[in-house]
């Protein structure tokens, strides 16, 4: 098997100190946890800012700020920022920050740019013209079928293919399971590249089953604080690292000590 693509998610846009002490808000503990998931296995960052409350920000500024700090400390680290709207952004605000970011990376959510279809394709040529690699995150097949029609009309270019399938949702009771990939292979074809995010501790189970069909994965904070035991991961890296090597080992591995 050819080893996925891990990208840590280390934070999101919702959680804070309340849920884990160590989720990182500041752009020191952004770096830091950055440094530490790559030293732990992980290729690239799912990037979330903060502002200076802790809240979800898009702000031009901080982004470049935080990207500047990350290619002088983790260089080789792939950085991919979010444009997510976390119930705070329109689609203007979102397509204003990846017009003065010009991104290498960005994951873009298709039903969040569907709430403004007049504002969709100009948000995909201002990537394709600023040369940002998009993520597109879908959530469901519908999702999918959207995603298909905008290639077909021109909305989305041709060669922005890679897709997030999103495998739960944040206030759910039920742990994510492998099954629910089922819907999305099952409408996938062709040979564009795809990645997966579960919630719950279901994570890594449905990460390493993800991987083993030919997909990348994303695992941290944003998506899981605990083990499949329901035991709090130390810290990010420490989910990386338990990741990697299930994904390399597929056997039971040992649960973390609570940190």
């Amino acid at each position: 098997m050819t080893s996925p693509f891990i990208m840590a998610a280390p934070n999101g846009a919702r959680r804070s100190k309340a849920d884990h002490s160590l989720l990182p808000i500041t752009l020191g503990e952004i770096v830091k946890t950055a440094s530490a998931c790559q030293a732990a296995g992980a290729n690239g960052l799912h990037l979330h800012t903060r502002d200076d409350t802790g809240a979800h920000s898009l702000d031009a500024g901080r982004y470049n700020e935080t990207l500047a700090e990350l290619q002088q400390n983790v260089p080789t680290l792939a950085v991919q920022i979010t444009t997510e709207a976390a119930g705070v952004y329109d689609v203007s605000e979102q397509l204003a920050c990846l017009k003065l970011v010009r991104p290498t990376w960005a994951s873009i959510a298709l039903r969040e740019i569907a709430r403004a279809p007049e504002l969709a394709a100009q948000v995909y040529g201002t990537c394709a013209d600023n040369g940002t690699r998009v993520q597109h995150i879908l959530y469901d097949a519908a999702d999918y079928a959207q995603l298909r029609l905008w290639h077909q009309d021109r909305t989305v270019p041709a060669d922005q293919t890679d897709m997030l399938f999103v495998l739960g949702r944040y206030l759910t009771s039920r742990s994510s399971q492998p099954s629910d990939l089922n819907p999305f292979m099952e409408t996938h074809t062709g040979s564009a590249r795809w990645m997966v995010c579960a919630f719950g501790a279901g994570e890594h189970t449905c990460l390493t089953h993800a991987a083993h069909l030919g997909g990348d994965v994303r695992v941290g904070f944003e998506n899981s604080l605990t083990a499949t035991n329901g035991t709090p991961w130390p810290d990010n890296a420490a989910s990386v690292a338990a990741l990697k090597a299930a994904i390399a080992h597929p056997t039971p591995q040992p649960e973390p000590i609570g940190g």
